[in-house]
């Protein structure tokens, strides 16, 4: 068996001609486009091109984009106020802080000071909540991504197995809940679970994001599974996943390669977010 490839940007592109197509109806409606801002604090260079990405692939839709780079030493009180007029500015839907934060910034500070009705991240406290419960929020963006690629290939998730492996906040925990809206049975896994690879080999969806270089490998794989890799790890200057890609696409029926699978859904679905944003502003359906 040799595993066809989900590829991103070609999921990504799709999702984004709609959007694109929706926002000339909405510009016609309203006479206005959606707003994201954006803030850099500091010069990491991981985020500065991931927030170049962003402001690239916004402005290419005719959204108004506004993207603050500020130095290093901007002060937590400082940041918070630059997000308390972002909060007030009609122009504006959806804001976004590039994290990491410096050390002298809490990050939680940040993400709690963010309006939630521009949290176009999804990492509010509430909208957090309103996913556990199942009421409308907006979804994190890579969870979201990951999402939109199995329903990109037609993959029903009712009564299947799916295992994540990787618990954090961003990705893990809401990927999982999100798989159980669909009705899949699941499991979260990390680091430390006991005999990891065979909890791994019950899942007819496997998610990896649990930042170790090429953990998963293809003997932990169920054959004809789906694999989601959502990791991205610099190694010997090449960027692997979390899955042994090789001997994993030998067992799997689908897989996501790296680079080119989960990374370029993360921002088209921040962009489909603030278009949400949008539309709840101007009561929209």
């Amino acid at each position: 068996m040799s595993a066809k490839l989900i590829k991103g940007p070609e999921v990504a592109a799709a999702i984004r001609e709609q959007i694109a197509e929706e926002l000339v109806t909405l510009k016609e409606k309203t006479g206005k486009v959606p707003g994201l801002a954006v803030i850099l604090v500091g010069e990491d260079p991981a985020s500065k091109a991931y927030v170049g990405n962003k402001e690239k692939t916004s402005k290419a839709l005719g959204f108004n984009s506004v993207v603050q780079r500020v130095p290093v030493e901007t002060t937590q009180e400082e940041l918070l106020k630059m997000i308390d007029a972002y909060n007030n500015d009609d122009d504006i839907q959806g804001i976004l802080v590039q994290l990491p934060l410096p050390d002298h910034i809490e990050e939680k500070a940040v993400i709690d000071a963010i309006s939630v009705e521009k949290d176009v991240d999804g990492f509010h406290p509430i909208n957090v909540g309103n996913l556990m419960i199942g009421d409308d929020c907006y979804i994190p963006c890579t969870p979201h991504g990951c999402m939109k690629m199995l329903e990109y290939i037609g993959f029903d998730l009712k009564g299947k197995n799916a295992v994540v492996v990787g618990r954090s906040n961003i990705v893990g925990k809401p990927v999982a809940l999100l798989l159980l809206q669909q009705h899949a049975s699941v499991t979260i896994c990390h680091s430390r679970t006991a005999d990891l690879g065979a909890v791994c080999r019950e899942a007819d969806v496997l998610v990896v994001a649990v930042g170790r270089p090429e953990m998963i490998t293809g003997d932990m794989i169920k054959p004809g599974a789906v694999v989601i890799d959502v990791g991205i790890n610099r190694v010997n200057d090449k960027l692997v996943g979390d899955v042994h890609f090789e001997s994993a696409a030998q067992k799997a029926s689908y897989i996501t390669p790296v680079p080119g699978g989960v990374g370029p859904m993360t921002i088209t679905m921040l962009m489909l977010n603030t278009m949400e944003a949008f539309k709840r502003k101007h009561n929209i359906k």
